[in-house]
């Protein structure tokens, strides 16, 4: 029988959910409304003008070939357990999921139950924890590659070593110290909540240790990944008119990305813009093509996703595979 707690404490997951999403969607109302009251809009008019619909659509493919590797690196993480398909599907899915839920930690969840039913829960959180982590360094790596490039910019030097150095102390943390000391810390506290899964987790992130070639191979395909990105942004602004470095965009383009993770912002729009867009003008680049380059940027992403939610949607159907809420169940 359910009681009067029960109806008021049963909407409260969902209230938070679209609390952090509405909250999210104002953040970056207001971050584009202060670009776009700041910026000179024919200039930003213009910077979308120039980008045709030809080029739109070439990003848009290579766009999406990138996250087919970069879902390979995800699987590869799983030491390949399941059918490749099945993570390629759940990853575009977990793109599609990133559109509507607050943060990249939503679609990493999606991607994540989606495939639950072919590996161990806690092999799945540990590969997929580390595959953020790994992305987040080759980010890192990738900034610090621009820097070389330019070949300049000691005080943004300091700041790009101080990144790496963080996301490479977060690693070893994870996959060499963490495994000998949560067992200690379980034992001591026996009755700590979750335990056992707590020590599932450690166990596969010492497992992960055991294998740094199969994590250098994953940082390595994720610096290539995020290199391409970059590439194919840098195809975007040059064509929205914006005249810059290539150095430049290798620094700053990586570290927007990183800012974007922060959680003022649904899915970093509006806050990419402005980040990107403050990071490039001391390059000598034009703040409002960056700022409509980094605009198509984000629809690149929204199309990609929609086009993940379609495909997992139409393969699902086909194979007759339904999935509910904290339920599966083949057909």
């Amino acid at each position: 029988m359910t009681t009067p707690k029960d109806i008021n404490e049963a909407p409260r997951p969902a209230l938070k959910i679209t609390r952090g999403w509405v909250l999210r969607v104002l953040g970056s109302l207001i971050i584009l409304g202060a670009l776009f009251w700041y910026l000179p809009m024919e200039d930003v008019a213009k910077g979308f003008a120039n980008i045709s619909w030809t080029v739109f659509a070439a990003v848009l493919a290579l766009f999406m070939m990138g996250h087919a590797f970069a879902a390979g690196k995800w699987w590869f993480l799983l030491e390949r357990g399941f059918a490749y398909s099945a993570a390629l599907r759940a990853h575009f899915a977990g793109l599609a999921a990133n559109l509507c839920l607050p943060g990249v930690a939503g679609g990493d969840v999606v991607r994540a139950g989606l495939v639950a039913k072919f590996t161990d829960v806690s092999k799945l959180a540990a590969a997929s924890l580390s595959d953020r982590l790994i992305d987040m360094l080759a980010l890192a790596l990738v900034s610090a590659m621009g820097l070389l490039m330019l070949q300049s910019g000691v005080a943004n030097g300091t700041l790009v070593a101080q990144v790496v150095a963080l996301f490479v102390v977060a690693l070893v943390g994870i996959f060499y110290v963490m495994p000998r000391i949560v067992p200690k810390i379980v034992a001591a506290v026996p009755k700590l909540p979750a335990s056992g899964f707590i020590l599932k987790i450690s166990h596969e992130f010492g497992s992960l240790g055991k294998r740094p070639a199969s994590l250098i191979t994953a940082l390595v395909m994720s610096v290539l990944i995020q290199a391409a990105f970059v590439s194919l942004f840098i195809w975007l602004a040059n064509t929205a008119g914006v005249d810059a470095p290539k150095g430049a965009w290798f620094f700053a383009w990586p570290l927007a990305k990183i800012l974007a993770v922060l959680p003022i912002s649904l899915g970093g729009i509006g806050l990419r813009e402005a980040t990107l867009a403050g990071l490039m003008t001391p390059f000598g680049a034009a703040a409002a093509p960056v700022v409509a380059a980094s605009l198509i940027w984000q629809a690149v992403l929204i199309v990609a996703g929609l086009i993940g939610a379609a495909a997992w949607a139409l393969t699902t159907s086909q194979s007759g595979t339904k999935i509910k809420m904290g339920k599966r169940k083949e057909v």
